[in-house]
């Protein structure tokens, strides 16, 4: 069993994206009044039975262009702008959303049921340009069996990491390439300041953290808490991965383990939210509103956490007992607000690379 979850390039300069044409298996175009057109990155997912529900009761057939990955989607999106793929894009979170915001991506709406939305995650009320949809946690998870066999405690903290006792056993992503190597970032720089993150990581290097492209390379290949990483005999215990990696491991194993092989140090984890909104100039608002009426639904809240392995924002949402067991979400994760990420988020990649990867 291999985990597939998205990784996120980070380009820096809207100028490196690239224009092209997404296609989709269903038919008809964003300008059919029937058809309500959402654009997303790859990650997007939901029961083919819930979206059934909404296009019988809504009259809207809902047509999906997958965009890439989220920072590639977000940037195609704004230079389209004028002329969008669709009515509503979903998957802009708080890394990339003043980006979006500051080159007016969407235009308002105050989808129904915005209410009922857990009120940290709500944000721009004054203007309703996006709504949130979900929510998850970037954390360091470990290897279980590793740490009992070694009797060794699993670090719980971003001071841990750096100590003697777990010298060469963290591997993350790159932050310029990959959207949980961003979130470890700026959880770094959430904990210790604009004068302090880079210090930090001069710290974590000397102890031996290793530093791959993506996700998928990362937790599959190199983390031995992983099926996929014990199947490639996988030496590195310690991973950037997610709050809701461990309830995957449990839910795609066969047969199912009574609790999850692998742990989360709850003190190293950034709260990443994802958003939607209704595109400027969409052909469809109509239909677009309407989309995102569902999106915040109870219904699609309760089927989401399963399909994209992330958390509902719905107060009255139902959260998978696997993820109650194996994944709960941090309680207090770092967190920065979206203009400040919006200042800094390029300039602390690029000091990244330049301090981490040369």
């Amino acid at each position: 069993m291999i985990i597939k979850r998205k990784t996120t390039a980070v380009v820096i300069g809207l100028g490196l994206v690239t224009l092209s044409a997404c296609g989709s298996s269903d038919s008809g175009g964003a300008g059919d009044s029937k058809t309500v057109t959402l654009v997303s990155h790859d990650s997007w997912a939901v029961s083919k039975s819930v979206l059934a529900d909404f296009e019988k009761q809504s009259g809207y057939k809902v047509r999906v262009l997958k965009d890439g990955d989220a920072g590639q989607a977000v940037n195609k999106a704004i230079l389209t702008k004028d002329n969008p793929q669709g009515d509503v894009f979903f998957g802009v979170d708080n890394t990339l959303l003043s980006r979006a915001l500051d080159n007016g991506l969407f235009q308002s709406y105050e989808a129904k049921g915005s209410d009922q939305i857990v009120q940290q995650y709500r944000i721009d009320q004054d203007r309703h340009r996006v709504t949130p949809i979900d929510a998850g946690d970037i954390c360091v998870n470990y290897d279980k069996a590793y740490f009992s066999k070694h009797k060794l405690a699993p670090p719980a903290s971003f001071d841990d990491l750096i100590k003697p006792a777990y010298k060469n056993l963290l591997v993350t992503e790159n932050a310029g390439t990959s959207s949980p190597g961003l979130g470890f970032l700026l959880g770094t720089a959430a904990k210790y300041g604009d004068d302090g993150w880079q210090d930090y990581w001069k710290k974590l290097k000397a102890n031996g953290v290793k530093v791959v492209d993506g996700w998928e390379q990362a937790y599959n290949d190199e983390f031995s808490g992983s099926a996929g990483g014990k199947k490639a005999k996988a030496d590195r215990p310690l991973v950037v991965s997610y709050a809701s990696s461990p309830p995957a491991e449990v839910i795609y194993a066969d047969p199912k383990p009574k609790t999850a092989p692998t742990g989360v140090a709850s003190g190293t984890c950034f709260r990443q939210v994802e958003y939607a909104g209704l595109l400027s100039n969409a052909k469809n608002t109509k239909g677009g509103k309407a989309l995102l009426d569902f999106l915040i639904s109870v219904k699609f809240q309760d089927d989401m956490p399963l399909n994209m392995f992330v958390y509902p924002v719905r107060e009255t949402a139902q959260v998978p007992e696997e993820f109650v067991k194996f994944g709960p979400q941090a309680k207090n994760p770092e967190t920065l607000a979206p203009a400040k990420i919006a200042d800094n988020r390029d300039q602390w990649v690029k000091s990244w690379t330049s301090l981490v990867l040369k």
